[in-house]
């Protein structure tokens, strides 16, 4: 296992991070401890979660995720083994789909103060080492949205959210702070503010980056390097489209797509035919898609850690395997070759 730094901190984080989302809906608590078992001897030190999860997010099971990793912790011991990033929700109206978070999650100081206890007493720990901010408060460009329009409301100020994440950081809460489905100007405004206002500096963007969707090298990718704000790459498999599972229309029994219609964003359009090809080319090389399109994010400079996710140890097993797997000059020019054919089909 390769370990970086994430960002500016003093925690090297696992290059291969376990996102847990699927924990309290498609997984059991069962079935989670023997993930981070697992996780943990092949090296894994990161371990990330969200206090909406699991997904799709519902008030009956809102929090199970954290519960289940708070339950595995107790048992196992050696808190500080083990690096855990959690998330705050982001403004969520009544038909968001989060509206059953606080009525409505905000990110202002009360709710975040809220949020953050609420989150340290399911993972059964007195610190979360990476607090971060799930989305942004504004009407921005995520979740798929293009087509950017400017105006309207933006909400709570990025000083006030700011101003709430230091205080958890000054009373030992929280050790660092990163962000979340943020565009260009939102990560430039957090490093901006946060050194004109002496606030805490966030450490990672955690965004989605996949052969489908490589928009993070558009803006983000030179903020990332040049400003020590690593990429927590998150649906590097799309949903696990990319492992070519769903081509020619199949629906694998149990697969996330199959179960759940809200997980449209990587299905439709080119995002066939690219899929198609990478797939090809994978097989071509006589190399396991899945594990080709990890490696692909794996290998990329401003990624500090690549965030994935499991519903079978089969799955888990192949996906921490993509480290051994380094991709030649051949793959990766056949891959560009595929990016300009089909560009972020994906958003």
């Amino acid at each position: 296992m390769e370990y970086r730094q994430l960002g500016t901190s003093n925690l090297n984080v696992s290059q291969i991070c376990l996102g847990t989302m699927t924990f309290g809906e498609q997984n059991s608590a069962d079935d989670a401890a023997e993930q981070l078992n697992y996780a943990l001897e092949q090296g894994v030190n990161f371990i990330d979660c969200a206090e909406m999860y699991p997904v799709p997010p519902r008030p009956e099971t809102q929090g199970r995720t954290e519960e289940f990793i708070g339950r595995w912790l107790s048992a196992r011991g050696g808190r500080d083994k083990v690096i855990i990033a959690t998330k705050v929700a982001g403004r969520g109206e009544a038909n968001s789909g989060v509206g059953h978070l606080r009525s409505g999650p905000r990110l202002n100081r009360a709710q975040i103060l809220e949020a953050c206890d609420q989150s340290l007493k399911r993972l059964a720990t007195d610190y979360i080492d990476l607090y971060q901010v799930h989305w942004p408060e504004r009407l921005t460009n995520f979740f798929g949205r293009l087509g950017y329009q400017h105006g309207g409301d933006d909400g709570i100020a990025i000083a006030e959210t700011l101003d709430a994440l230091e205080e958890l950081v000054k009373v030992g809460k929280v050790r660092h702070i990163g962000i979340s489905n943020e565009t260009p100007w939102g990560m430039h405004e957090y490093l901006r503010e946060s050194v004109i206002l002496g606030k805490p500096r966030i450490v990672s963007i955690q965004n989605p980056y996949n052969l489908l969707n490589r928009t993070f090298e558009i803006g983000c990718a030179e903020m990332s390097l040049r400003e020590r704000c690593g990429l927590l790459a998150y649906s590097p498999l799309a949903f696990g489209v990319l492992s070519g599972k769903y081509l020619g229309g199949e629906k694998p029994v149990g697969a996330r797509l199959t179960l759940y219609d809200r997980f449209q964003r990587y299905t439709g359009g080119r995002t066939g035919a690219a899929t198609e090809a990478y797939v090809k080319l994978a097989h071509q090389f006589d190399l396991n898609p899945a594990q080709m399109a990890l490696a692909f994010v794996n290998q990329q400079p401003f990624v500090t850690s690549n965030i994935i996710g499991a519903t079978t140890m089969e799955q888990l097993r192949q996906n921490i395997a993509s480290l051994d797997l380094k991709l030649d000059e051949e793959v990766l020019a056949a891959i560009e070759a595929i990016h300009s054919e089909n560009p972020n089909p994906a958003p």
